[in-house]
């Protein structure tokens, strides 16, 4: 008879269940930013700098009319 334990019987789930995923998938996908973060910071950025071309633009024509 074979004495030995080689984890929960099927079916079951141990204390490590969640852990089922590879680490090194796991850290991979820890180490990224999610995908709306990231089209949100690149679209906060374009708004950002059109927003400074625009002052940018309105004191060279403000100063170019004095």
């Amino acid at each position: 008879m074979d004495t030995e334990q080689h984890g929960p019987p099927p079916g079951e789930q141990g204390p490590h269940a969640a852990s089922a995923v590879p680490a090194a998938s796991r850290m991979n996908e820890e180490s990224r930013i999610p995908r709306s973060l990231a089209v949100r910071l690149f679209v906060y950025l374009v708004a950002g700098h059109l927003i400074a071309f625009f002052f940018f633009l309105l004191f060279e024509l403000g100063a170019s009319r004095q």
